[in-house]
């Protein structure tokens, strides 16, 4: 008889591991909550679904047992990622190390991953919300649902965490970390939006912006990141802002004071804006400050500087506010460090991925927790969280793999 193994969650950890426990001879079942499973993985990327990361340092992953994580990855690697959805049908291209689909739509991943797993005979539950999983009398694992009860000698726990709007990411994996006494860290949002603490930065809502971001907590600098910045009605995200916010969300944590200063214009110097203000103004002395920055800043970001440098856009600069610490001295300042006080992380809802979950401390290098054979982890709903740039999608692909491989007996 096949060994039986269910799989708690139809996201890409789970998937990846109900394949490779079918092509080593289990069967599998997945147990989804939703209607369809991977719908989390078609929003991943905003929607073109950064695969993996050919330039990935294992360093930059935040966990409890770092040397096992390095261990998970060198078991199924980026190029082996790259390789084996090749092989199943699927082009990518990389950009700058950034691996891709070529379609750009997460939806050619997801279909050809459900494929290969009806190939290999994965069976799916769909609409099947866990409410328990314990130890049987006759069976090693029975798993409990809203509806039905299951059996099956090996169960890996792929539930996920809190992060995005998704229904059914959720705070399953704690529930059953505790049903087994098993350690694990709260969930906590990272790669997330900021709320920032000045309610007029909403004028700026729906603008884009290639900016500099550089983080101080409590006065002293941090880190910085270079990229798209989104300014909305709440405050900042992009991806310079998800690098940065398991910083912040830390900060915060310990009630700490945290500053973002937004360089609008990263390539240009300071002197080098002196110079180009200059010019503008030399070449037309009747244009208001509006106009004066039409060209240099999106539209709806314009009244937001000009508000903070305590200026109107139909006023044109006077002799007095090209003194030293004049009006045109404080603008021009602000195009290079405008101040963004933080005051909370956006909900996980609205969070890329969530920090937290089972501790590697709890797992063998399986995945297997050490207290409950036949029990494992995967993906979000362990303790293991990185960067923006494909290292989420390719920890799911890894320890969904050495999950799946080791609870059907592979090796």
């Amino acid at each position: 008889m096949n060994k039986r193994i269910m799989i708690i969650g139809g996201g890409a950890s789970g998937l990846m591991a109900a394949v490779w426990a079918a092509r080593f001879g289990a069967s599998v079942t997945i147990l989804e909550h939703n209607e369809k499973p991977g719908k989390k993985l078609l929003a991943s990327g905003n929607g073109k679904c950064n695969l993996t990361n050919r330039m990935l340092d294992p360093s930059q992953y935040q966990s409890d047992r770092p040397e096992l994580v390095k261990k998970v990855l060198h078991a199924f690697s980026p190029e082996d990622t790259c390789r084996w959805f090749e092989k199943i049908g699927l082009r990518t291209f990389d950009r700058q190390g950034w691996v891709y689909p070529c379609t750009e739509q997460a939806s050619s991943v997801l279909e050809l991953l459900l494929w290969e797993a009806e190939r290999q005979h994965v069976h799916f539950k769909n609409k099947e919300e866990v409410l328990a999983v314990s130890r049987g009398d006759d069976d090693p694992f029975l798993i409990r649902t809203k509806t039905w009860e299951y059996a099956a000698d090996a169960v890996i726990i792929a539930s996920g965490s809190p992060a995005s709007a998704v229904r059914g990411s959720s705070e399953l994996a704690r529930q059953l970390a505790e049903s087994f006494r098993l350690p694990f860290r709260p969930f906590r949002p990272v790669l997330v939006p900021l709320q920032a603490s000045d309610s007029a930065l909403s004028v700026w809502n729906g603008t884009r912006v290639h900016a500099g971001v550089r983080l101080f907590i409590d006065g002293l600098p941090h880190r910085e990141e270079t990229g798209e910045v989104q300014l909305t009605s709440y405050g900042i995200s992009g991806i310079p802002v998800f690098q940065l916010s398991r910083a912040v969300s830390a900060a915060l944590d310990a009630q700490k004071q945290v500053t973002l200063l937004l360089d609008f214009l990263p390539e240009v110097s300071e002197n080098e804006l002196e110079e180009l203000w200059r010019e503008r103004e030399l070449y037309d002395s009747t244009k208001p400050y509006g106009l004066l920055l039409a060209g240099l800043l999106p539209e709806r970001l314009i009244p937001a500087v000009l508000a903070a440098a305590g200026l109107k856009k139909n006023i044109r600069p006077s002799m007095e506010d090209h003194d030293e610490n004049g009006a045109v001295h404080v603008l021009l300042q602000l195009l290079k460090e405008f101040p963004v006080r933080i005051r909370k992380t956006a909900s996980p809802e609205q969070a890329q991925i969530c920090s937290g979950g089972i501790c590697l401390s709890a797992l063998q290098d399986s995945l297997c927790c050490r207290t409950v054979p036949g029990l494992y982890a995967a993906g979000e709903a362990v303790n293991v969280d990185g960067p923006c740039g494909g290292y989420n999608l390719q920890w799911a692909w890894s320890s969904g793999f050495v999950a799946g491989r080791a609870a059907a007996g592979g090796n």
